[in-house]
């Protein structure tokens, strides 16, 4: 039975915005040298991954929509 009540979207919702804690990573830490030795390719894309991209370096693509 479809019930007459508007549906209301999931999740928590609070009228006041809570500050949003800046941490400090570091990216040299034994887990971050774990996760970049499993996506990089090589110390180019390590650095990129890492937010210290170089002049002139080639755009990712992203992926295709199918339609």
């Amino acid at each position: 039975a479809k019930s007459s009540k508007p549906k209301r979207g999931k999740g928590k919702s609070s009228k006041k915005k809570a500050k949003k804690v800046v941490k400090e990573v570091d990216i040299l830490s034994p887990a971050a040298m774990l996760n970049a030795y499993y996506i990089c390719h090589n110390a180019a894309a390590c650095l990129e991954f890492r937010g210290f991209p170089w002049p002139g370096s080639p755009k990712k693509k992203g992926k295709k929509k199918s339609s």
